[in-house]
């Protein structure tokens, strides 16, 4: 479970960057969907760690927190372009 939330998270950054190379919005917009997806795995995953015990509440708390606060902030970043 460490290695896949590891992947989301480089995920996440990965696709934002190869979106930026990319050579027109629609496509920028498609590598960000990506990026919002891998997000949300993400938060998935920091709650399922917690239910089975693999996180305590708090630190569970703290992760989600940064999660919402980014897909906040990519989802400003989405609807900018739209």
């Amino acid at each position: 479970m460490v290695s896949q939330m590891r992947r989301c998270a480089i995920s996440v950054a990965a696709n934002i960057v190869e979106g930026c190379a990319r050579n027109s919005e629609r496509e920028y917009s498609h590598f960000l969907n990506c990026s919002f997806g891998s997000l949300r795995e993400l938060g998935y995953y920091i709650d399922l760690a917690r239910e089975l015990g693999y996180l305590d509440t708090a630190k569970a708390a703290q992760l989600r927190f940064g999660q919402e606060k980014t897909a906040s902030a990519l989802t400003g970043l989405i609807r900018s372009l739209r």
